[in-house]
């Protein structure tokens, strides 16, 4: 059996499709699907998914790219779901530095309208940090809450790895985490693991130019590896530029287990053990 560690079931892309999906992924041998919240509002829709459906399980929280666009106190409300019996671990949350204001707004400068385009370049490196701090205090509010709870955390993170391991290190002796969708280098695979902490991987493993992902999915302890889809996103070769959903987490554990000598068989019976130490299915 194979888990997909990570998916978001309530995005829009799924919309009326969601029976087939979960009848694709139970043919393709995935025995659970974790949906993960990115908002109160999507983690409610997360928790309602579990208890409809045997195989689902939920993941409540708020995406660092949100945090600002959610209301300021969510916490008490975050505190209510995470004690919902489907719900496994706290996330996702961490920072994300790829999408900034600065990174969204207009780069290119016109002589015309230096002095407009100086002032809005100064504007804009206020907001980031603004919004960097605003991601750090809910990260922090997150792994406080995993703390108390017992429950682990799903991390995102882009463009922010010395950050986000600044910030998570503090409570590393705490917490448990999975460093979802991980795309970085065998080092920064390494720094996680030292620290306690799992690596999830999903079909960017399988892409051409992946040889770094792929060279941490081969090194990392096989103790600490999962698999995900983060679906409708990032589809596995040979689906890539399609919609990805929980069945294809078969194509990318298949590419790991080869890269690491061993049999499909072998590779999800570890996947699945290392999943259900983390989530603690119940």
């Amino acid at each position: 059996m194979l888990i997909d560690t990570h998916a978001h079931l309530d995005f829009p892309e799924f919309a009326g499709d969601l029976d087939a999906i979960l009848q694709r992924a139970k043919e393709a041998g995935v025995g659970r699907i974790v949906t993960i919240g990115t908002t109160l509002k999507s983690s409610r829709i997360a928790i309602a998914f579990a208890e409809q459906y045997p195989e689902i399980y939920a993941v409540v929280g708020i995406h660092p790219n949100l945090v600002t666009e959610e209301k300021q106190d969510f916490l008490p409300e975050l505190q209510e779901l995470v004690k919902h019996p489907k719900v496994v671990a706290i996330g996702e949350t961490g920072l994300d530095y790829y999408h900034l204001p600065s990174k969204r707004r207009q780069k290119e400068v016109s002589e015309t309208a230096f002095g407009a385009a100086s002032t809005e370049s100064i504007e804009s490196e206020i907001r980031d940090e603004a919004e960097k701090a605003a991601q750090a205090v809910a990260f922090a509010q997150h792994l406080e809450l995993a703390a108390a709870t017992g429950k682990g955390v799903v991390i995102h993170q882009r463009d922010s790895w010395a950050d986000t391991m600044n910030i998570l290190r503090t409570y590393s002796a705490d917490v448990r985490a999975v460093m979802h969708c991980f795309n970085g280098s065998l080092a920064q695979a390494r720094e996680a693991v030292e620290l306690g902490h799992f690596v999830s991987f999903t079909g960017i493993v399988t892409f051409t130019g992946a040889g770094d992902v792929r060279q941490a999915a081969a090194s990392v302890p096989i103790d600490r590896i999962m698999v995900e889809t983060d679906a409708p996103y990032l589809a596995p070769a040979p689906y890539r530029g399609k919609r990805c959903e929980p069945a294809f987490v078969r194509e990318t554990a298949a590419v790991i287990a080869n890269i690491r000598g061993l049999t499909s068989e072998s590779f999800a019976a570890n996947t699945t053990n290392n999943a259900e130490r983390f989530f603690g299915f119940s």
